[in-house]
């Protein structure tokens, strides 16, 4: 079975708020802060991409060394590069925010490329209902752990989603490391 790898305390809950400003801030938005809103039947979601705001790079330093463990610890895939912006979640259950079942791998010279996906846990599990990270490596989900600052890492092929969210609002920060394409 394929393994589903988890890094307790990845991000500490000042480094979980820091990103959770960063993402929300205006000011940020101006310096290069790119917001998206999909609403369909695929996904409901607010996204914000962190690569060229300022003050972020130490967040894709956590990110390197983080992946580079996991990879090392669970996985031994060819990895080379972060081809993506790291990228904030926000489901809100105005909208029941979610994401139905897909895998990250795709067509097109990036998402083919994709090889690992980790899922960080931003939100107090508190804050809301539903809106559980769901992750099929064979024929039962596993839910990833709701604990603050957690990363859930996965092959990017693995089948997973995102609940509908029925109360408050569960923000994720995803990213994706890229190599060969697999064989």
């Amino acid at each position: 079975m394929l393994e589903i790898h988890t890094i307790p305390d990845a991000f500490t809950a000042a480094q979980c708020d820091e990103i959770l400003v960063l993402a929300r801030s205006s000011e940020a938005q101006e310096a290069g802060l790119v917001r998206q809103a999909t609403d369909h039947n695929l996904r409901r979601a607010e996204l914000v991409w962190l690569d060229d705001v300022e003050g972020t790079g130490w967040i894709m330093d956590r990110i390197i060394d983080l992946v580079r463990h996991a990879n090392r610890e669970a996985y031994d895939f060819a990895l080379t590069d972060f081809s993506e912006s790291p990228q904030v979640a926000r489901y809100g259950a105005e909208r029941q925010g979610h994401f139905t079942w897909h895998a990250d791998i795709g067509d097109g010279p990036v998402a083919a490329r994709r090889k690992l996906t980790m899922v960080v846990q931003l939100s107090d599990p508190e804050g809301y209902e539903g809106g559980a990270l769901q992750v099929m490596p064979s024929a039962q989900e596993i839910e990833a752990p709701r604990t603050r600052g957690s990363a859930t890492l996965f092959p990017s092929f693995l089948l997973h989603r995102v609940t509908p969210v029925s109360a408050g609002e569960r923000h994720s920060l995803t990213i994706w490391a890229h190599g060969p394409r697999f064989r």
